[in-house]
């Protein structure tokens, strides 16, 4: 399976423009110096990959659990990606996933490891790997 998605700059890095989309067309967006760095109405690449990785981690999560006989009812994952300067530029420093699970037959201890599990197992973490990934899990029982 391969996914493509295509991004376009055209200017300098902090009056150029740019629009980034995917080949579903589910995503296409302008995106900018000031969406990525001060805020406002457009995407920015730190969002999209935290959109990208809490919806890995969540089927990662819900394939965990289903493997295991509890298939959830409901997982709700956001993910906060950290840009930060570092020396030579920015880099992305940290990723702080928090989920909130319903799963019926189990308690919060065997969510967390079901968690864990999928944290470790999730494709974008694997990708992600260089970077501190952080999980907080909250279990409805």
């Amino acid at each position: 399976m391969i996914r493509h998605a295509e991004a376009q700059w055209n200017g300098s890095i902090k009056e150029g423009k740019g629009h980034v989309k995917v080949e579903t067309g589910a995503l296409d967006s302008p995106y900018s110096f000031k969406s990525r760095f001060v805020g406002g109405g457009e995407t920015n690449p730190e969002e999209l990959l935290g959109a990208a990785h809490a919806a890995c981690f969540s089927m990662a999560l819900s394939g965990v659990l289903t493997k295991d006989g509890h298939p959830p009812t409901s997982i709700h994952t956001t993910a906060a990606v950290h840009i930060d300067p570092v020396e030579g530029g920015f880099a992305i420093t940290k990723i702080e996933l928090e989920t909130v699970g319903e799963v019926p037959g189990i308690d919060a201890a065997a969510f967390e490891a079901a968690a864990a599990g999928a944290k470790a197992g999730c494709p974008l973490s694997k990708a992600l790997a260089a970077v501190e990934i952080h999980l907080k899990t909250t279990f409805k029982s």
